[in-house]
């Protein structure tokens, strides 16, 4: 229970009225009072006694559950220096819906001894109408009441938190059923705990998800028995594996989903400028319903540029990926891989990205006056939303639980937190923060990282696609749940909502255009009466196909850990081929039957193939061979470029090209804070290779050198990833000599070009 007592600090920074805990607005300025709830890090302590006031500041709700009385302050920051535990959070920002943020420290003073309690923001809380505060359930309580759409969507995204909360060393937070926490559809992280020295494997997740099997939906109780056993015994050993194989069950289960979908746009100048810069698609004041239409598609640019510059930049973007999504969308549900699909939508992008830049180049636009513009868009198929974003026009995900922002903007605060540097809330002080790292048209799209992402729908959602003209000053914050929470209700239409919504930004913002779009997914859901079976394929045939798909196109999937690959049967997997030179006769005769013999299983989905390292079967010398993919890739590997790559000044690595790893290095360069990989040339020869898929993007020939041999370079991972790399394996004949390449500067760059603040 609230401290009846206690008072709330109007934010506005010229008012800062005392106001009741129980007002909405504040009394004076009508300013919205903000309610931030934080969870303190105590270790199983209290913070203090309910309704204790602490640091002058923090209302104590119960013990582990404060509420800032002062949102209009910064909160005291904790020194990074010293911290590690804090950059985990700050590096996983780009899992905010399920991983915490940092808020800041909570002083404490005892006496001559000094403590700082750490803050994490937007814990998983129900507060009800009288202002109680409840913790949401535990995924093991909630467990037993979800559908089996729900239940599979929550292990779906545990499978997804595996590899980056590894890399991060708090991977056994995912073990824990007191952290687990679900508000909706959602998995939320009370808090992070790190490793112990035994770092938890795979196969504590499957004893884990074991104890769930008593509560579980009978139509898919065995899916998960079988996963869960396939964990333990080490025959799912990636999370690349375990995600292919949840994907498999999660489409099975979207058949029995039938979605509608209803989108409306709206895009305004603004009472401050002159023209709209911004554009959206459908165009503005068009509802578009699906069905009856095939497509569902929504699109908001935010320019760059000023006149002639990013009206252009924004309607060339609109106008170049509605026609490429257009092409991706007729293929049926049944045959489009979700991985794929993603890195598509990205490869339509890099094309709207070019098209830009070409367009900057012909009319010699440098610096500055280059055109551009943002873009965030919205795609739905079936059970699933894929977004994709480059800038800082943004993407929010409201269910009748609450308001998300799904996207992360690519400017400067957001890269320095998402680098571990800085507290978000501090970052945003800092001059030049909301400067622009990246948009479309700024630079060719070898720079470019757009990010895409998707989420499995189980219930009735509302997406908001939104320039900065809203999402500025945390208008959508403030008012998703007066505005946007009543259409999950029936109790407005969309076309009402998007005009409102435009009066709130031009009204209380002001200061710029404003686009938005809604996206309203409504489903009627029924349990199937056939149990989901479960098909576990290798990892070895999981990594080969992921290594295949890229090859083919680029299909990567454009987040960070999330790399599943299912292989449709019109697309069998395609093995990287060795030069003929460097096999003798007999070899390739050998090698060939046994690759023919692999591929052959891979062309069938519903083909498990036994591991190669079976107890029950006496291991060969192939089988004890190494599987190298990109996903494992190390030091003195050897890689040959499928496509061409092109690089920095005007140069480029053919198609056939071999490289030796170096090294693999986090990159500062990049806003998506990745990895680069330092390689060395070994050879130009190009070697055919067997792809006959046309890739969805053509490159404009352009006036690029090879480089020599024996030269080193440094290219983002990415880039390996979105033109596809072939990995040859330990067995094979390498074309690289053992020559030591000279040492590379991993320093920051100035690749990422800051774009002009907005």
């Amino acid at each position: 229970m609230e401290n009846e007592a206690a008072t709330l600090y109007c934010p506005n920074e010229n008012c800062q009225a005392l106001n009741p805990l129980t007002h909405k607005f504040c009394q004076r300025c009508s300013t919205p009072l903000p309610k931030i709830y934080l969870w303190a890090v105590v270790d199983g302590l209290s913070v203090g006694s309910p309704g204790e006031i602490l640091a002058d500041r923090y209302l104590v709700i119960n013990q582990s559950v404060v509420l800032d009385t002062k949102p209009g302050l910064l909160p005291q920051t904790p020194e990074l220096d010293d911290v590690e535990v804090i950059r985990a959070y700050l590096r996983l920002i780009p899992y905010r819906l399920n991983v915490p943020q940092v808020y800041g420290v909570l002083p404490l003073t005892d006496g001559h001894s000094h403590q700082e309690i750490l803050l994490l923001e937007q814990p998983p809380l129900l507060v009800d109408d009288i202002q109680q505060v409840y913790l949401c359930s535990k995924l093991i309580t909630a467990w037993r009441d979800a559908t089996s759409m729900r239940q599979l969507n929550w292990l779906w995204q545990l499978a997804h938190l595996w590899e980056p909360l590894l890399s991060e060393g708090v991977v056994s937070s995912l073990l824990d059923p007191d952290l687990l926490r679900v508000e909706g559809p959602l998995v939320r992280l009370l808090e992070l705990r790190f490793d112990p020295e035994t770092v938890p494997e795979l196969t504590q997740l499957g004893e884990f998800w074991q104890q769930l099997l008593s509560e579980t939906k009978p139509v898919i109780a065995e899916f998960v028995s079988v996963i869960s056993h396939s964990l333990i015994q080490g025959e799912i050993n990636s999370p690349e594996q375990l995600i292919a194989v949840l994907d498999r069950g999660l489409a099975e289960l979207g058949r029995s989903q039938t979605p509608t979908i209803a989108i409306a746009t709206k895009t305004d100048t603004g009472p401050s400028r002159q023209r709209n810069e911004d554009a959206c698609y459908p165009p503005s004041g068009t509802l578009v319903s699906k069905p009856p239409q095939p497509t569902a598609l929504a699109i908001v640019c935010d320019g760059i540029g000023g006149h002639e510059g990013g009206n252009v930049a924004s309607n060339l973007a609109i106008e170049t990926i509605q026609q490429q999504v257009q092409q991706l969308t007729k293929v049926p549900y049944d045959h489009i891989d979700p991985p794929m699909l993603l890195a598509d939508l990205e490869l339509a992008v890099a094309v709207a990205n070019d098209k830009i830049s070409q367009r900057n180049d012909g009319e010699n636009r440098q610096g500055r006056q280059r055109m551009g513009t943002t873009l965030v868009m919205a795609l739905p198929v079936a059970h699933e939303m894929y977004i994709t974003h480059v800038g800082d026009s943004r993407a929010y995900w409201i269910t009748r639980h609450g308001c998300y922002q799904v996207t992360l903007d690519d400017d400067v605060a957001s890269r320095e937190v998402r680098l571990g540097y800085a507290v978000y809330r501090e970052a945003v002080q800092q001059s030049a923060s909301g400067s622009l790292v990246q948009a479309l048209g700024m630079s060719p799209s070898t720079s470019l990282h757009p990010t895409s992402q998707r989420f499995i729908l189980d219930e009735d959602a509302v997406f908001l696609l939104t320039s900065d003209g809203l999402s500025d000053f945390d208008r959508v914050e403030e008012s998703w749940e007066t505005e946007i929470l009543p259409i999950l209700a029936s109790e407005v239409n969309l076309a009402t909502v998007a005009d409102r919504l435009v009066e709130i930004a031009n009204t209380k913002n002001g200061h710029d255009n404003v686009t938005i779009a809604l996206v309203h997914y409504q489903l009627q859901y029924w349990e199937p009466e056939i149990s989901v079976k479960a098909v576990i394929p290798d990892s070895a045939s999981v990594k080969t196909a992921d290594l295949a798909s890229r090859g083919a196109g680029g299909t990567v999937l454009g987040s960070p850990n999330q790399k599943t690959q299912v292989i449709p049967e019109s697309k069998p997997a395609k093995t990287p081929q060795l030069p003929l030179q460097f096999l003798v006769p007999l070899i390739l005769v050998v090698a060939a039957g046994s690759l023919g013999y692999f591929v052959m299983k891979l062309r069938s989905p519903s083909v498990s193939i036994p591991l190669l390292s079976s107890p029950t079967q006496q291991p060969t010398p192939a089988a004890t061979l190494e599987t190298r993919s990109l996903a494992n890739l190390a030091t003195g590997w050897v890689i040959q470029t499928q496509r061409e790559i092109p690089l920095r000044n005007n140069q480029s690595l053919p198609s056939g090209t071999f490289l030796e790893v170096i090294e693999t290095i986090p990159s500062t360069r990049t806003a998506s804070g990745g990895s680069e990989v330092q390689l060395r040339l070994c050879s130009n020869k190009i070697t055919p290779t067997a792809n006959t898929n046309k890739p969805l993007v053509s490159y404009p020939a352009a006036a690029t050198t090879p480089l020599p041999p024996e030269k080193t370079v440094l290219i983002d991972f990415s880039q390996l990833k979105r033109f596809g790399v072939s990995v040859l394996q330990s067995d094979a004949p390498s074309p690289c000599n053992t020559i030591t390449a000279p040492p590379v500067s991993n320093s920051p760059g100035s690749s990422s070009t800051e774009s002009n603040t907005r």
